[in-house]
């Protein structure tokens, strides 16, 4: 050995390491805070471009069919005062920056005087419990006959790829639609609407908690059918590359057992598929929003239409900027999770050769 070199025991390389390492991690923190702040600007000024006043919506509901007068515009210019929409653009950015850095969403306009988080906080469990076992058993489902297509050959996956293809080939809210014309209009099996019966209020009953799940059948459905479609598309062309690489084929040209091959085969098909499932649990909130509104669902898609609809800004703005951060952070994770797994990928990132 050289004088002065660091042998790799005493952490001279894997100093090194540490160090692309950490500066890859901060590189990547750095562009996604650029990409909140974006979002934050956006997330402000978008709602804001849709035709019409919030306000107005508000009045006419004091209104309702008599003429407006001098008590009315002192009403209107005390509800433009509450909301802050009496002010410039720039004082509602700086306000608006300030209570999101101190973890308040605002109170909603059109639900006034409730808060945007409590409304979120309402609505968020319908769609947790509506998308997450959907996200979930469709992966499950979809990579196990994805890969047993790939595995088995043939007429059989001949004619699973052409199924599955046009399963992932339709959109979420069009596979609600038909569902629902089909299971809930020509034979109406389950109800079309609603997240339970209108008359039964929630609580931990046997009938309340199987009319539940009779409303949850069809949308859960429509998200499953999709999500198994594309797992397995995903997951059948990535095995099929792994058995026909050169170490499969050395591996049998040398006699290795083939539970033992494939057990390697799909463990390294999987990979892209678990960023899959990482980016799909991200993007949980703002998954199928339009399937919610096909079912009248009380989740978060219904909320923002009903926000979007009514001009609520606040809303708007709580339930996007919640959506905007779900997504932003998965992707983080798996960039961070895949600089931890793969060193090549950090080498590309930071331009070593």
């Amino acid at each position: 050995m050289k004088a002065g070199s660091v042998p790799a025991t005493e952490g001279g390389p894997l100093r090194g390491a540490s160090r692309r390492l950490t500066r890859y991690i901060l590189g990547k923190v750095v562009w996604y805070v650029l990409a909140l702040v974006l979002a934050l600007v956006l997330n402000f000024l978008l709602p804001r471009l849709i035709p019409g006043n919030p306000v107005d919506a508000l009045i006419a509901q004091y209104i309702r069919g008599g003429s407006a007068g001098q008590a009315t515009a002192r009403v209107y210019q005390a509800f433009l005062e509450e909301f802050g929409l009496d002010r410039s653009m720039g004082q509602q950015f700086v306000a608006y920056i300030q209570n999101v850095l101190r973890g308040n969403l605002g109170v909603s306009f059109a639900f006034y005087p409730a808060k945007v988080a409590d409304l979120i906080a309402q609505a968020l469990p319908w769609t947790v419990a509506l998308q997450l076992p959907a996200i979930l058993l469709g992966w499950i489902l979809g990579n196990v006959l994805g890969a047993l297509a790939a595995y088995k050959g043939g007429r059989f996956d001949r004619a699973f790829f052409v199924g599955a293809l046009a399963v992932s080939s339709i959109p979420y809210y069009a596979m609600a639609i038909i569902l629902l014309y089909l299971l809930a209009v020509v034979l109406p099996i389950f109800p079309a609407a609603g997240g339970y019966s209108y008359g039964m209020m929630p609580q931990f009953s046997v009938p309340f908690l199987l009319d539940l799940a009779h409303h949850y059948a069809l949308p859960f459905l429509s998200l499953v059918l999709i999500s198994i479609g594309g797992q397995a598309v995903g997951m059948r062309s990535m095995a099929i590359y792994e058995l026909g690489t050169d170490y499969v084929n050395y591996a049998n040209a040398m006699g290795v057992r083939e539970n033992f091959i494939l057990r390697y085969v799909f463990r390294n098909a999987m990979l892209p598929q678990v960023t899959g499932l990482a980016l799909s649990l991200g993007t949980l909130v703002g998954g199928a929003l339009i399937t919610e509104l096909v079912f009248s669902y009380p989740g978060i898609g219904t909320l923002l239409f009903q926000a979007i609809t009514l001009n609520d800004y606040p809303l708007i703005q709580g339930v996007t900027l919640f959506i905007a951060i779900g997504v932003l952070l998965a992707n983080f994770l798996v960039d961070v999770a895949y600089g931890f797994i793969d060193p090549r990928i950090r080498a590309v990132q930071m331009g070593e050769r």
